[in-house]
């Protein structure tokens, strides 16, 4: 049998085709302002036999494409215990959110922490720093690695943070610093996230951020420990879910 996981993000869908043997594939692509229409596009000619969905867009792939629901706290759990086998821990740093999840020796969730209300530290807030320093998102962590030195950003709040880089680049601070001070200043956020949730051990990173090399460095010197950082960090979902749906039916 074949499973098809859709993971429908407020930045990015991703889709995961699973059978017996594993992946058969998968892909990414924007969700822009008509996601029903991305997944449409996503889902032509793909051969399946049934489908479970997550993400912010799960509720609408049910009710236009027969699609079961999951949470993405389960959808995650599930992709990262596939991915990484008795990983402890799951950071995923989505487009409007953060999710820290703790996991048991046997992949299960006991416990998580999500920041969904404030785009504090999430892949907006990256994006909006990057253009606010005249960085193309995907070299903004590299420019954090360029800093010869620490300036401080106080405000995680993307408003405020915004103008406090504008302030910043106005007292002709050099822009890698002031890269790395907001990397800096995300990776505190997520840390008292981890904290708060009490992950343990090696941490498997997920999200499109999972890429950036600035915050893959930052959080492993600070937390003290290993990051897993699968080869396409934005399909752990979808993949969790495709497993979801086959596991289901065998």
């Amino acid at each position: 049998m074949k499973y098809a996981g859709l993971d429908i993000g407020s930045r990015t869908i991703a889709l995961v085709v699973v059978d017996d043997s594993g992946v058969v594939e998968a892909s990414v692509q924007d969700t822009t302002y008509d996601p029903i229409a991305e997944c449409r596009r996503l889902l032509a000619d793909r051969d399946f036999d049934g489908m479970v969905a997550t993400g912010y867009g799960r509720h609408l792939a049910a009710e236009h494409f027969g699609a079961r629901p999951i949470t993405e706290i389960k959808a995650f759990a599930t992709g990262a215990s596939n991915l990484n086998p008795g990983c402890r821990g799951v950071l995923d740093i989505g487009g409007q959110d953060v999710k820290v999840i703790a996991l048991d020796e046997r992949g299960r969730v006991t416990d998580f922490e999500m920041n969904d209300r404030c785009a504090a530290g999430t892949g907006k807030f990256i994006e909006v720093m990057a253009t606010a320093l005249g960085y193309p998102v995907e070299d903004f962590g590299d420019s954090a690695l360029r800093s010869t030195s620490l300036v401080k950003v106080n405000s995680t709040c993307t408003v405020f943070a915004e103008s406090e880089v504008v302030s910043l680049i106005a007292k002709g601070e050099p822009r890698d610093n002031i890269a790395y001070g907001i990397h800096d200043a995300i990776a505190g956020r997520i840390i008292s996230m981890v904290n708060r949730v009490g992950l343990t051990g090696g941490i498997f990173f997920a999200g499109g951020a999972a890429r950036n090399r600035a915050l893959q460095a930052i959080l492993a010197e600070k937390l003290d420990t290993v990051l897993f950082v699968p080869d396409n960090p934005q399909i752990v979902g979808a993949l969790g879910a495709a497993l979801t749906g086959l596991a289901a039916a065998v």
